[in-house]
């Protein structure tokens, strides 16, 4: 035996329209968020190739800056005592 089901609760159907068009609004700005996030996190990723091509190349002159200051340091006469 089959007993008649009951609705679960009644809610008035203009309630669940109203839901469902808050909920469609409230996902079309999260996609929209989630885009604007995703071309942000792109231009950073791009801005840090580039800082870190720029930090890669500030160390190679620090590093031949060095040498040669060594070199000139060899150079140099020892003090007389």
């Amino acid at each position: 035996m089959s007993s008649p089901t009951k609705p679960a609760a009644a809610v008035p159907e203009g309630t669940i329209d109203q839901d469902l068009a808050a909920l469609e609004q409230r996902l079309g700005s999260l996609l929209t968020h989630a885009k604007a996030l995703g071309a942000a996190n792109e231009a950073l990723r791009r801005g840090l190739s580039a800082a870190e091509a720029r930090n890669q190349v500030l160390s190679e002159r620090v590093a031949e800056a060095k040498r040669r200051l060594d070199a000139l340091l060899a150079r140099l006469p020892e003090p007389a005592e």
